[in-house]
């Protein structure tokens, strides 16, 4: 199945316009944009996505603390989960994909490759998804 539903979660304004950008004209997703932790909670299980892109260093709730909570939700439990950071030293990113990230991206981020980016992330999740189930 094809990468057509994405959900970003950032609080940066900007970041989000430019992801937007990316993420809709360039990439031609159906795009849930959150601009926190909460709001991406009220809002996901009725969007339905098939990846989240998820900032790092958000205010209130984090995106480790984030994706701790889609994680209760028993519909997001297998969704894939990128972070997106600026925060990037190998500590770091290694406790992003322990905490069951699929990848991280660093910021700042090329948007003419962002949607492409995830739809190899997302196809690379799929195919070693179906290896483990067979």
């Amino acid at each position: 199945m094809a990468l057509q539903r994405v959900m970003h979660v950032e609080d940066d304004e900007s970041i989000r316009a430019v992801a937007e950008i990316a993420l809709i004209d360039v990439a031609g997703f159906d795009l849930l944009s959150c601009d926190s932790g909460q709001s991406a909670l009220a809002q996901v299980e009725a969007f339905s996505p098939q990846l989240i892109l998820l900032d790092v260093m958000m205010p209130q709730m984090d995106g480790l603390q984030t994706l701790a909570a889609l994680r209760q939700l028993p519909k997001l439990a297998q969704v894939p989960v990128v972070f997106m950071t600026a925060k990037i030293q190998q500590v770091e990113k290694q406790q992003y994909l322990d905490a069951g990230a699929i990848a991280v991206i660093d910021k700042p981020f090329d948007p003419m490759l962002l949607g492409e980016t995830l739809t190899t992330l997302y196809q690379a999740y799929q195919a070693d998804s179906i290896q483990h189930l067979s």
